[in-house]
């Protein structure tokens, strides 16, 4: 069983899916800590209340990024993690926190990247004129949403559609996909490279695994 760390800066709706994935025998992991930013964030009565460790470590009591991610890194390490989960851990994590942990480094986006890198993604995928939209896991490199594909999700854009529409049904692919790449990270069928991703041994598109099976 491999080890997860999931880092959270609010709901933990994700992290909280991911552990009861895991508890289901779903994902061949067990998530062994949930580290926040914010001591207000709501993922950590939710995991206290699994029996899952929780942490807070927040940003504001450092003075820049690279001090903050120097921390964040050594709490992460005492938790001795194969797979390290970003779920809606809304913080860019710096060159030296992502080399550390590069390869077991997840996070999922709103958007079908390449995509409407960055926030808001809903609100400037309707003014676009959008007809589908979406969601995307990749693996997370130094350049922002930019780590490589592993596999995303689409639902339509319909007319009228409002932001709220838009990212009930993009939550709703998220529980869906999320789990099951990291299920993939922890049975070793995934791994980064060079390359890119790779699954099973090949080497994954832009747009990561072009399956619905999996």
């Amino acid at each position: 069983m491999k080890r997860i760390v999931v880092l959270i800066s609010g709901t933990g709706s994700n992290m909280l899916n991911i552990a009861e994935q895991c508890a289901n025998q779903r994902i061949a992991g067990e998530v062994v800590a949930v580290i926040a930013n914010k001591t207000e964030a709501a993922g950590l009565a939710k995991a206290d209340a699994l029996g899952i460790d929780t942490e807070v470590l927040s940003h504001r009591d450092f003075d820049n990024r690279e001090s903050y991610d120097h921390a964040l890194a050594a709490l992460v390490e005492t938790y001795k993690p194969d797979v390290i989960v970003l779920a809606g851990f809304m913080r860019i994590l710096s060159a030296d926190f992502v080399k550390q942990f590069q390869g077991r480094l997840l996070n999922i986006h709103p958007s079908l990247l390449p995509k409407y890198k960055g926030l808001n993604t809903h609100a400037r995928a309707l003014e676009n004129g959008e007809s589908e939209h979406g969601v995307s896991v990749h693996f997370v490199t130094e350049e922002l949403d930019g780590g490589p594909v592993v596999l995303q999700a689409k639902i339509p854009i319909f007319a009228g559609d409002t932001e709220v529409e838009l990212q009930q049904r993009v939550h709703e692919q998220e529980y869906r996909i999320y789990p099951l790449v990291v299920h993939w990270l922890c049975t070793d069928r995934l791994r980064l490279t060079a390359e890119g991703a790779e699954l099973d041994g090949h080497l994954l598109g832009p747009s990561g695994y072009a399956s619905e099976d999996d």
